[in-house]
């Protein structure tokens, strides 16, 4: 999905490696999800055997004591070993071996099934039972339209026990075994099958329904519901399936009836306000500034327009993924943009394709390319000489198409192959409309362009060395073209014409003219400035020149070490100049103050985040060693240091004094919030650190291992001492989230397995057993991404890594979801019931790999793991008013206006098309609920945007919007891209 490259290197490789990596991709894909199934393996056997030690505990207890209500007892011990899940004996199986297999996914049957094999009735019989159990129940299966149990179902099933409660131990067993014998997921060939093939699906069955919701459930329904269940010691639980993992989740005593539980929409909403980063590393040419004073730059699928006199952010949301090219149009208002593929959640492709936009209005003019380009967009530009008429595309193919579009009718003039080598540009002459020109590997093409033709001429080095890469192009007035190239020279090229030929008139070819060394190493950029100068960017030599009319050097500086090499230059105000770099810098320098950092951020994949306590801070680390401390208020680095190891995870002492950081390879460090300085280190076996954890009071760190051990130390000085204090050892895989409870005494984590542990921490770390003990614990924060509380966020058909992170707000109203498709959710908290609705909002183009929310729940951090971005989302609450008034978000500011003052009209600095929209879409002197409705439109844009645009709407080829005429198209689009950018200057925002 991300089509990170690396870093683009002053030698680069071709682009014929693109086959081989393709294919490097789908092997590792296949040995990640062969590692999958080992460790899930692995956990199951280790599951099974730790439950039936439990349940051969259990039922030594029942046959000593022998109690006259031992059934219960003995149910537990059942339940825990997963063998009937809770089930009854007389409980009637629903439906066929064949599709049982498909839906049953618990593991634990294989580890009981040599034991109770001699047992199990012939499969001829059992398969004769279901067969008429089903057609029994066909008809209420129809009648029936939700899955959910009924509270009489669950009466009845509650009673079940009781009425059984005398029989012996003897007894109960035997009754086990009629169960095994007539449930057709329980058989030991069908766990035997499902130990071999561990399915990437989450399930959720319905324990407590009707016989005939059981088997719609299993055999039709994918809604997969829910698991319930009554124990006289345990109480009632759901029990979640995934990956053939069960997870059981015990239902807190405050829920008298789980079938009244509720989930909702949140009335909060996220707005988009601040994205950190800027994508230097893999791409060039990227960095503008436009007439209205903003820098234009892309990171991740948003593209941003900085003002960095005013500290302000505006951003185009219309991409689905990366953004990996950019160009101006000439009149420097409107801005082409091209993304790469990706694909979306269900595994439907989402298709590269370029975007034409207004940098004032926000609005999409045109998609373009959809269906037609491969891989990604690799290089754009926009026509000079007829005005931007028409826009050429160089794509990622193996052949590097070359089309050429009249954008404003959205229709394709002309394509061609150009070559097997990559291709860095493509430009339009300025001067001459059929020109066209392309660079890369080892070659220069002039393409003449004649109608819906293309023709190529090869730039001819001749007497000149022939360069490993033709970098960049750039022209003078007098239509010569200049060429950047990997040997640090620049050549003009001149057209000469020749001599006609018989029945030919005469052509022109450009020639070398002259040769100039400008740089050591790769002169990397040309920026043709409007006095007619000349700025080139080096690569290796990391200098900036200045050269006169007649291309002598007049004046260079160099670019600090610690920016990185240059990538991109562009003109600035007055005689100031942008250079965006390969460390994902944007600096703004003239040649005698030197350089001014205006955008800054991480270069490499990003996991660690943690937000201060009780100040507007957040800190992130990278695997690029950095750890960056940030203002959410300013938006800006407080401060950065240099880690010896990559960072992974951080936690901040609730004193705010210092944060906790840990590393891949065991290590973790403390340092000091205030001044950076290293307070301690220590060591933790030697994998990988997932979770660092503070108590609420700060005396206990908790640090989460890769090696599935929790770490425990004591904490003392305000944070500056620590002394360890125990392990909790017990888990089968690694540690993923843990998180405190408000006494310090107990621990709950999640590990890769899917497993939910509970811990005592003063009674020596000890696992808990009996789990429903602490189903009625109220946990200082909520982490775990499995828990009764959040299970209602996991989407259908998860394989249980699909959730990357999650973290409840601190006034317990919402929970925010980071996941694998590069959306950030919102639920409702608490979220305790499947297929829980959500918003949804998109602009990472990675998979999303933490979220976290300030301390006053004002804005919620969203970090992306190879798009390397940080995202600062505002929450917005929905207020309530009365029916005659209305309201306008003004940033967190909830202003209430009188329905008599409901003439709204839009201000007139707003660009026309957004004026004409909102006058379209708004009814002046109409009903107060009418003005209210339109009013909330135009202030909820964002929200809608992002989640319509997320997924795939505007863009699935098979949606009409597409095969509409284009000006309905840009119509549809800037409804729900303008407003939701223009925020930021309308009353409406």
């Amino acid at each position: 999905m991300d089509g990170f490259a690396g870093s683009l290197d002053d030698s680069i490789s071709a682009a014929s490696t693109s086959d081989v990596q393709d294919r490097l991709s789908a092997l590792e894909l296949r040995v990640q999800q062969q590692e999958d199934e080992i460790t899930v393996l692995k956990a199951a056997l280790a599951d099974v055997l730790r439950r039936l030690a439990i349940s051969e505990d259990h039922v030594a207890s029942v046959r000593k004591s022998a109690p006259s209500k031992g059934q219960p007892s003995l149910r537990e011990a059942i339940s825990m070993s997963c063998i009937t899940n809770g089930s009854t004996g007389n409980r009637k199986t629903s439906h066929s071996s064949s599709v049982s297999v498909a839906r049953k996914e618990t593991l634990s049957s294989a580890a009981k099934s040599g034991t109770e094999k001699k047992k199990e009735k012939p499969p001829g019989q059992k398969e004769k039972k279901e067969d008429s159990h089903s057609n029994e129940q066909s008809a209420q299966t129809q009648a029936s339209p939700s899955p959910q149990p009924s509270s009489q179902t669950l009466q009845t099933h509650r009673q079940t026990p009781e009425s059984k409660s005398s029989a012996p131990a003897k007894s109960i067993k035997k009754s086990l075994t009629v169960e095994k014998g007539h449930s057709a997921w329980e058989s030991s060939d069908d766990s035997r099958n499902k130990l071999m093939r561990v399915a990437s699906t989450s399930k959720l069955i319905s324990k407590v329904a009707k016989n005939a919701d059981k088997h719609k459930d299993v055999i039709v329904s994918q809604a997969k519901m829910s698991t319930r269940e009554k124990n006289s010691q345990e109480g009632e639980y759901i029990k979640m399936f995934m990956r053939g993992r069960p997870i059981t989740m015990f239902i807190p005593s405050d829920v008298e009836n789980y079938d009244d539980i509720r989930t909702e929409l949140p009335p909060e909403k996220l707005k988009l306000e601040w994205v950190y980063g800027y994508r230097g590393r893999d791409c060039r040419a990227n960095v503008y500034l436009l007439p209205t004073g903003e820098i234009v730059y892309f990171i991740a699928s948003v593209v941003v327009l900085f003002n960095y006199e005013e500290r302000t952010q505006r951003h185009y949301l219309g991409h689905t993924d990366c953004v990996k090219c950019l160009a101006v149009h000439p009149d420097k208002i409107r801005i082409a943009t091209g993304q790469l593929a990706g694909v979306d959640k269900d595994g439907r492709p989402l298709q590269p394709h370029v975007r034409v936009w207004d940098s004032v209005s926000l609005a999409t003019l045109q998609v373009i390319g959809l269906g037609t380009f491969e891989r990604g967009v690799g290089c754009l530009d926009f026509s000079k000489a007829d005005s931007g008429t028409h826009l050429c595309v160089i794509d990622d193919s193996n052949e590097h198409m070359l089309t050429v579009w009249d954008w404003l009718r959205k229709s394709k003039i002309a394509e061609i192959k150009t070559t097997n080598e990559v291709v860095l540009a493509v430009e339009f002459h300025p001067t001459d409309a059929n020109t066209i020109i392309t660079c890369g590997k080892s070659h220069i093409f002039f393409w003449t362009w004649s109608g819906n033709s293309l023709s190529r001429k090869q730039g001819i080095f001749g007497k000149y060395e022939k360069p490993k890469f033709v970098q960049c192009l750039a022209f003078l007035g007098n239509g010569d073209v200049l060429t950047g190239d990997s040997g640090g020279i620049i050549l003009i090229w001149g057209k000469t014409t020749v001599e006609a030929t018989p029945g030919k008139g005469a052509k022109g070819v450009y020639q070398i003219s002259k040769q100039i060394k400008a740089h050591d190493g790769s002169v990397f950029t040309l920026c043709q400035m409007r006095n007619g100068m000349l700025l080139t960017g080096g690569g290796k030599d990391r200098k900036i020149i200045l050269w006169d009319h007649d291309l002598n050097p007049e004046r260079e500086i160099e670019v600090p070490d610690q920016y990185g090499a240059i990538r991109a230059v562009a003109e600035g105000k007055a005689d100031q100049f942008l250079v965006g770099t390969s460390r994902n810098f944007v600096l703004r320098g003239t040649f005698n103050d030197g350089f001014v950092v205006e955008v800054q951020g991480h270069t490499d994949e990003l996991w660690g985040l943690a937000s201060h306590p009780f100040k507007d801070l957040f800190l992130t680390c990278a695997q690029d060693r950095q750890v960056c401390m940030w203002n959410s208020v300013d938006h800006t680095l407080e401060w950065t240091r240099l880690l010896d190891e990559p960072g992974h995870c951080a936690d901040f002492h609730p004193s705010g004094a210092v944060v906790a950081i840990g590393t891949h390879s065991g290590r973790w460090f403390v340092l000091d919030a205030e001044t950076r300085d290293l307070v301690s280190i220590h060591t933790d076996g030697n994998e990988q650190l997932s979770v660092m954890r503070y108590s609420v009071d700060g005396t206990l760190l908790a640090v989460g291992s890769h090696d599935n051990f929790i770490y425990l130390y004591v904490v003392t000085e305000n944070g500056r001492k620590y002394s360890r204090y125990g392990k909790c050892t017990g888990h089968s895989s690694y540690i993923t989230h843990l998180d405190w409870s408000p006494d310090n005494k107990y621990i709950m984590s999640n590990s890769g397995d899917y497993e939910i542990l509970y811990w005592d921490i003063p009674s020596g770390c000890k696992l808990i057993r009996n789990r429903s003990d602490c189903k009625d614990i109220d946990w200082t924060t909520y982490t775990c991404v499995l828990g009764f509380q959040v299970f209602g966020v996991w989407p259908e058909g998860s394989d249980g890594t699909d959730i990357n992170a999650l973290v409840r707000s601190h006034n317990r109203k919402v929970i925010a979801v980071a996941d694998d498709f590069c959306k950030v959710h919102l639920f409702q908290y608490p979220c305790s019931k499947p297929k829980a609705p959500s918003h949804k909002y998109s602009a990472h183009s990675s998979h999303v790999t933490n979220v976290s929310f300030t301390h006053s729940d004002g804005h919620l951090i969203s970090t992306g793991g190879k798009d390397m971005s940080i995202i600062q989302w505002k929450l917005v609450e929905k207020v309530t008013l009365p029916p005659n008034d209305i309201v306008l978000d003004i940033g967190a500011t909830k202003v209430p206006i009188p329905a008599s003052e409901n003439a709204v009209q839009p201000p007139a600095h707003l660009p026309q098309p957004f004026n004409e929209m909102n006058q379209n879409e708004s009814v002046t002197g109409s009903s107060p609920a009418s003005l209210e409705s339109n009013l909330e439109q135009c202030a909820e844009q964002s929200e809608e945007h992002s989640e319509e645009h997320s997924e795939g709407s505007s863009l699935d080829p098979a949606e009409p919007s597409y095969e509409e005429p284009s000006n309905e198209l840009s119509e549809e689009h800037s409804e729900s891209t303008v407003t939701e950018e223009q925020q930021d200057n309308s009353p409406l925002s």
